[in-house]
């Protein structure tokens, strides 16, 4: 059942800095670029970050008895933890739409090619999909959001059964997905995403993408070939907050008129990995 909303978070001091003044600007140039986050991501993967998972805890009120026990070897390797058995269950029904991470849900419709968010960039699907031929299948259809904070499971999976096309990956920038920058951006088309086609077996062509933040130099989906399960794990992000976002063709599912309501509020929907968003048709 989706239960309550977030509206939009309180913006800190340093992003307020960084996409609010010129000469935060100047330094936003540096910081969104990827080889920043592959240094970032060096040091996050070595055993000098293991201090700063402690913190890391208690400043985001993690519940450590959800997550595996493991002595971790690095920030990287807590950050992308594993959740315990049965913690994430795949809702009931072969038709049920179900939620591919835990995040902050915001459901647009597409009208004709182009997303209109609320209070920020409007983008089309061509343009999210790099010039793909395939995004002309997503006309008139549906575009699901779910932004993750940096205290998500960072781990995602597929949204259905079926057959995955292979992994496309577009380079680009990385700024946050936080509302500060997603109001001044279109961050979606430019930020580095990957994205893969699935032909799912209820809801027709199924687009699931994952787009990289600030700071998250590593998008890690799992090589496959072959058919996949509901449920079944597609990767994880490292260090950041990031994206999931997937695009459902014209009547592909009918979701509750509250996710609707609660995005034209500028309001997110808390959502789990698993969790039934609406039904196939």
């Amino acid at each position: 059942m989706l239960t309550g909303t977030e509206s939009a978070p309180k913006e800190s001091a340093g992003l307020r800095f960084l996409y609010g003044t010129v000469p935060g600007r100047v330094c936003l140039k540096l910081l969104c670029m990827p080889w920043v986050s592959r240094l970032c991501g060096v040091f996050l993967d070595s055993r000098v970050s293991r201090p700063l998972i402690a913190s890391f805890v208690r400043r985001n009120g993690i519940d450590l008895t959800e997550y595996e026990a493991v002595d971790y070897p690095s920030f990287n390797a807590f950050f992308s933890r594993r959740i315990r058995e049965n913690r994430r269950p795949v809702a009931a029904g072969s038709n049920a739409l179900i939620a591919p991470c835990d995040g902050l849900l915001s459901v647009y419709p597409i009208r004709g090619d182009t997303v209109i968010p609320v209070k920020q960039s409007r983008y089309t699907i061509s343009s999210l999909l790099g010039g793909d031929g395939a995004a002309a299948d997503y006309e008139n259809g549906l575009c699901l959001v779910f932004r993750l904070c940096v205290h998500h499971y960072h781990r995602y999976c597929y949204v259905d059964s079926g057959v995955p096309g292979p992994t496309v990956r577009l380079p680009g920038k990385l700024h946050t997905v936080r509302p500060i920058a997603l109001a001044q951006f279109s961050v979606f088309t430019e930020n580095c995403r990957e994205y893969t086609v699935i032909e799912t077996e209820h809801f027709g062509k199924v687009v699931q993408m994952e787009v990289g933040a600030m700071l998250v130099g590593k998008i890690r989906n799992y090589p496959k070939s072959g058919p996949v399960r509901r449920g079944e794990e597609k990767g994880m992000f490292l260090y950041g907050g990031s994206t999931v976002i997937l695009l459902l063709r014209e009547g592909a599912a009918r979701l509750p008129e509250a996710l609707y309501e609660a995005t034209a509020r500028g309001a997110e929907t808390p959502v789990r990995m698993g969790q039934e968003l609406g039904r196939g048709t």
